[in-house]
């Protein structure tokens, strides 16, 4: 345990609470926090002072809900241009939990040992004194208030839930997230009569908003054990209520090119981004890349294939994605990575020209992450390098064209252009003459240059609007081709899956 000094907003509001004569207390993870050795991210309080006190203190405070917790704007004293929010709770007791959700009724308990008996784990069910001063290890456990065992809990890395665990859950079924959530974070276990529990009562996890369900997901996805934590969600009946589609991966078999199934080799793969420490959007991309595979799968032994397994994927993790409420940049972004893994290169069968389609189709913001969910994908297949010579050789190609015209806007010449040169007004015709303009210089940048863009624009000026609508589907086949895998042959050559 190591010594602490209280931040100053948390310690000013403890301070005036206790000047008003009333008790405050940090309460939950700050408490399980400082005995860890940790530095704690919340501070939060509870106090015996009821809401309309809490306000009278602090009469700049925002209280806009029905649990008694107020929260109280402080000024960082070392810069006066942060306002803080420190989270001040009145002592609590709740009611029965009829939705599984929300107590049905709120009550204000006189005693902190009172409020400590609604929460969900003992490491969490702990309070210790507001004090100004700084925190030596000695007086911390001095003015511990522990009266569930918490503190003996963590020295066992252990996750109990408060008195009757069945109790606890079906009070609020998030807990059962909650349990694995902190059994991942910290590198927990989970105490057998709590895990009995969760898994007696995991089918309720339906009745949970998808938003909350979410909020836990994503912490697990982001802790550096994030293998734990989705194996422990299967472990206990859980991962079936938020990936029922990922378990579809669950035995099975793949070819010779995987020594996995389906579902271990997606889960070695968060494993890679998650020791990495990439982003969420990466890790959520390497555990679904291969979502799709078995609903694409065919034959069986060495012969098995999953022929276009990352379109299906996509709109699979789409599903899943919406339906746990993530915001739509963010499921667009790993859709985006799913579709564009199975990209096919090697040495000296890609021009410059098919680099620079790649980059067009993939995005050059989205070319580093894309390579990430490739390098997952390899190490969860249980190869020992992540970047072989081929990748390193497609970096190089990349860094050689990425400062050519990849886009309508990088032309030297516009739609404004093309209008007046043509005098036609604004529409489709446009963005056909500009994609076919774009085609030639991705093939010759040297191309690039005005007077030869607007003379080639007259000429195809002329065609009509079917000519050159077909032409711009023929150039969107012919980014996909070479993204996709050039074609079955040598998918089939190299088990390309």
């Amino acid at each position: 345990m190591m010594k602490i000094e209280i931040p100053n907003e948390a310690a000013g509001v403890g301070k005036a609470l206790q000047e008003a004569g009333f008790e405050a207390y940090f309460v939950g993870g700050c408490v399980r926090d400082i005995i860890l050795g940790r530095i704690p991210k919340d501070w939060d309080i509870a106090t015996n002072a009821l809401p309309e006190d809490i306000l009278k203190i602090f009469p700049d405070s925002v209280y806009e809900n029905d649990f008694g917790t107020v929260g109280v704007k402080m000024v960082d004293k070392e810069n006066e241009s942060i306002t803080r929010i420190v989270e001040v709770t009145t002592y609590r007791i709740e009611g029965k939990y009829t939705d599984k959700r929300h107590p049905d009724a709120v009550k204000f308990a006189k005693t902190i040992e009172e409020d400590l008996s609604r929460r969900d784990f003992t490491i969490n069910a702990l309070a210790l004194k507001c004090d100004t001063e700084a925190r030596t290890p000695s007086k911390i456990i001095k003015e511990l208030v522990d009266p569930f065992g918490g503190q003996d809990d963590l020295k066992k890395n252990s996750i109990r839930a408060v008195g009757n665990p069945e109790e606890r859950f079906s009070e609020d079924a998030l807990r059962l997230m909650r349990a694995v959530r902190f059994a991942t974070e910290l590198d927990f276990s989970i105490e057998l009569n709590t895990r009995r529990a969760i898994e007696k009562y995991s089918h309720e996890l339906v009745l949970i908003a998808k938003e909350r369900i979410r909020d836990e997901f994503v912490k697990i996805m982001m802790s550096p054990n994030a293998t734990k934590g989705i194996l422990l969600l299967e472990e206990l009946n859980l991962l079936a209520s938020i990936l029922p589609e990922f378990r579809e991966g669950i035995g099975v078999a793949q070819n010779h090119h995987h020594i996995y199934t389906v579902f271990e080799h997606s889960i070695r793969s968060l494993d890679y981004t998650a020791k990495k420490n990439y982003s969420l959007e990466v890790r959520m991309a390497a555990l679904l890349h291969d979502v799709g595979k078995p609903r694409a799968k065919e034959g069986a032994g060495v012969d098995t294939t999953f022929y276009q397994h990352e379109y299906i994927g996509a709109k699979v993790a789409f599903k899943i994605l919406d339906r746990l409420r993530f915001p739509k940049e963010f499921v667009d972004k790993v859709t985006h990575l799913i579709r564009r893994h199975m990209f096919y290169y090697n040495v000296g069968e890609i021009s410059e020209a098919g680099v620079r389609r790649f980059l067009v189709r993939v995005g050059p913001e989205n070319i580093d992450d894309l390579l990430k969910v490739r390098e997952a994908d390899r190490m969860g297949s249980g190869v020992k390098k992540a970047v072989p010579y081929k990748l390193r050789h497609l970096l190089f190609m990349i860094e050689k064209v990425k400062k050519d015209p990849l886009s309508p806007k990088m032309l030297k010449v516009n739609g404004e252009d093309i209008m007046e040169l043509l005098s036609i007004v604004p529409g489709p015709r446009v963005g056909w003459v500009l994609s076919s303009l774009l085609e030639e210089v991705l093939d010759d940048p040297t191309k690039n240059e005005k007077e030869y863009l607007l003379e080639r624009a007259r000429e195809i000026g002329i065609l009509s609007d079917d000519v050159l609508k077909e032409a711009a589907l023929r150039a969107r086949e012919k980014k996909d081709e070479f993204e996709a895998g050039t074609n079955e042959e040598i998918k089939k050559k190299y088990y390309v899956t």
